[in-house]
């Protein structure tokens, strides 16, 4: 079983799913829909992180990668790919729990993972799908609320933004590798250096969309401002090929301050 939930990309699907419990309840939603935002969202990360083990196993295996168990041949292929379809089919009734529309935006994010997947990971077009999906998330949380309401524009930008910021920051690691197996989405056209950067830029813009959110208040506006800074340290310090380490924990520290602050405005998202 662990074994399994190793393929499953826990880091991201743990971060993702305390997010949207974390906005669901600043947002008002309450116990039981924050409870059920969460499970919505597990089980849509969970089926998305299990596909994309099973759909890269071949290239894993080439390079060697010791972090996945299909690479590892410590769990069977089949024994995935029946853990991502029952995901899959949980996370349809599970997201509609919260409402027709609000479930409907939520199977088009866990879509967009998948089609990230099977299609976009490899072309120009790689962020896409994460800047559509992470959009969604507090549109998903909005609209189970009474009324259904739509969130505030800023929200989805700010979330957007995050999303394309985490996925430069995600694939520099892998750039390498990836680009001897022919994967070239638009982090690994640009080259470890120009995805640092893309890194930085998303979240530079994510945080001053969140500091400057509509209604916030002034020491969020502090703290996203604050955040701005340590993400032009982090641009200063990509462009050091000697101190690329330093460059991205900077950038996960950003990312990091910039969700703590989008939570923060939770209850102002509609």
């Amino acid at each position: 079983m662990l074994t399994v939930l190793r393929a499953s990309h826990p880091g991201p699907t743990a971060v993702v799913t305390v997010a949207g419990c974390a906005l669901a309840a600043a947002a008002g939603r309450g116990p039981g829909g924050t409870a059920l935002v969460g499970a919505a969202v597990l089980a849509g990360q969970l089926s998305i992180g299990w596909s994309n083990d099973w759909l890269d196993r071949r290239r894993d295996r080439v390079v060697g990668r010791a972090d996945k168990p299909l690479a590892e041949e410590t769990v069977t292929p089949h024994a995935i790919a029946v853990a991502a379809g029952t995901a899959l089919a949980l996370c349809v009734p599970l997201s509609l729990a919260s409402g027709v529309v609000a479930g409907v935006v939520h199977l088009v994010a866990v879509a967009c993972g998948w089609l990230y997947n099977l299609w976009l990971k490899a072309g120009p077009l790689s962020p896409l799908p994460f800047a559509v999906a992470f959009g969604l998330l507090p549109a998903f949380v909005t609209l189970g609320l009474p009324g259904a309401p739509w969130p505030q524009w800023w929200a989805p930008v700010a979330g957007a933004l995050l999303g394309v910021g985490a996925h430069f920051a995600n694939v520099v690691p892998d750039i390498p590798g990836d680009l001897a197996l022919g994967v070239r989405g638009l982090p690994q056209r640009l080259g470890p250096s120009g995805a640092r950067a893309g890194a930085g830029v998303s979240l530079v813009a994510a945080s001053l969309v969140i500091a400057l959110a509509p209604g916030g208040s002034a020491v969020l506006a502090v703290a996203g401002l604050g955040a701005v800074g340590l993400a032009l340290v982090a641009g200063a310090v990509m462009a050091r090929w000697s101190l690329r380490r330093a460059a991205f924990a900077v950038t996960v520290a950003v990312a990091g301050v910039d969700l703590v602050i989008f939570v923060a405005q939770g209850g102002r998202l509609v």
